[in-house]
């Protein structure tokens, strides 16, 4: 079988799937993403990138619907080298997120499509409004709109869909709910497992070991929509009450996700400026090696994970895999995999003191850690493992090809 995926940011979510199609050598399997990006190995890549930004003087309304049709001319043109090169896919597997999947129905009309539903926009109910402290404006239920129609294209488009919650599914229109499997990427619970001996060593800082009182926060980019400035304002009196924690905070400056700010700034350097914390307490790490980030969470005493309602991060599921306890924030997708005093505990997102108190509870013992711990991993095992993961996927593409 001939395979294709397509992400502007591979592996991505494809990181096993595509790995696992290609060791089969029946398959041929091609991934195109934006240059630079790594693939799996026995996986070829072909580069391209969008040929220019949306123009400035398009209406404000449309900058992502014509970004989409950029991103989705991009891959086009690729695949139609790729197609001129005698490679015509059975399968293609690809994120619409960015318009990447438009076109390519048109390019391999026979072509089986499967599309990842990793997020629709809704004006109510979800991120937009969410954070009074960065307020959306009036407009913003009229961009979302817009901001929803290459989704609505690729989902037309395709012959079978996916998405890694429940919640995230329920996002779409329900008039394609029905048409959505619910496929999580899978969690390598080989790799993200508990480990008594683990130590972390902050470069330039402290070793910790299990047993530390380490507090430890999670982000690709520290920002509000994965609740950095809840989570800083809890530390200040975290950490009174608690003189021997110490807080390790994984992520870079930049922002994944809402409104970026001028050149220069930062979330983080607005959170150093508003509190005033301990010296030597408190360590940025930026992005860690991911043996690295494992080991901290093997460490960790506690895992403190809050989002907006939004995608569900891969960091809060690794932590559980880990068994770290998890104060996660009580909105939806965290509820989904979080039962307050099961296998965690929720805290409101917009409480700093609340987080603060149920850490320091963590902390002193004054929860079933041992109980949180395995309830946590133990989820993961039934829920999110990643070879049962692959099988659904597999069976889909069964399904799907048949």
């Amino acid at each position: 079988m001939q395979i294709l995926f397509v992400h502007q940011n591979a592996p991505a979510q494809f990181r096993h799937i595509a790995a696992r199609l290609a060791r089969d050598p029946g398959n041929r399997v091609v991934y195109i993403t934006h240059e630079g990006k790594p693939v799996p190995q026995g996986v070829a890549r072909v580069q391209y990138k969008p040929h220019r930004e949306p123009h400035k003087q398009t209406h404000h309304y449309l900058r992502t619907a014509e970004s989409a049709v950029i991103y989705g001319q991009g891959v086009a043109r690729a695949a139609q080298k790729l197609k001129k090169s005698g490679f015509t896919p059975d399968l293609i597997m690809g994120h619409p997120g960015w318009g990447e999947t438009l076109f390519l129905k048109d390019i391999w009309p026979t072509a089986r499509l499967i599309s990842y539903c990793e997020f629709y926009y809704n004006a109510t109910g979800s991120n937009i409004h969410f954070d009074p402290e960065y307020p959306d404006g009036e407009e913003i239920v009229f961009r979302t709109r817009m901001r929803n129609a290459h989704h609505l294209l690729s989902v037309e488009a395709a012959d079978a869909l996916y998405a890694p919650t429940a919640w995230q599914k329920r996002q779409f229109p329900t008039a394609y709910r029905d048409r959505i499997d619910v496929i999580h990427d899978g969690i390598d619970c080989e790799r993200a497992r508990p480990d008594p001996t683990a130590t972390f060593t902050v470069k330039d800082g402290p070793t910790f070991r299990v047993g530390d009182e380490v507090i430890t926060y999670v982000a690709r980019n520290l920002e509000p929509y994965r609740g950095f400035h809840s989570f800083m304002r809890a530390l200040p009196h975290l950490l009174a009450k608690r003189p021997n924690a110490h807080v390790v905070i994984v992520g870079a400056d930049g922002v994944s996700y809402g409104r970026a700010l001028p050149e220069g700034d930062s979330y983080k350097k607005r959170m150093l400026d508003e509190l005033l914390l301990p010296k030597g307490r408190v360590h940025f790490t930026g992005h860690l090696p991911y043996l690295d980030y494992i080991r901290l969470l093997q460490v960790s005493a506690a895992h403190v994970y809050l989002t907006y309602p939004f995608v569900l991060s891969w960091s809060c599921l690794e932590a559980m895999a880990a068994g770290c306890v998890i104060v996660g924030s009580r909105t939806s997708p965290v509820e989904e995999v979080i039962e307050d005093g099961e296998n965690g505990l929720l805290v409101d997102f917009f409480k700093p003191i609340e987080i603060a108190e149920r850490v320091a509870d963590v902390l002193a013992n004054k929860v079933d850690v041992d109980s949180l711990r395995r309830a946590a991993r133990e989820t993961v095992l039934e829920r999110f493992e990643l070879e049962a993961s692959l099988r659904k996927l597999d069976d889909l593409i069964a399904r799907t090809m048949a």
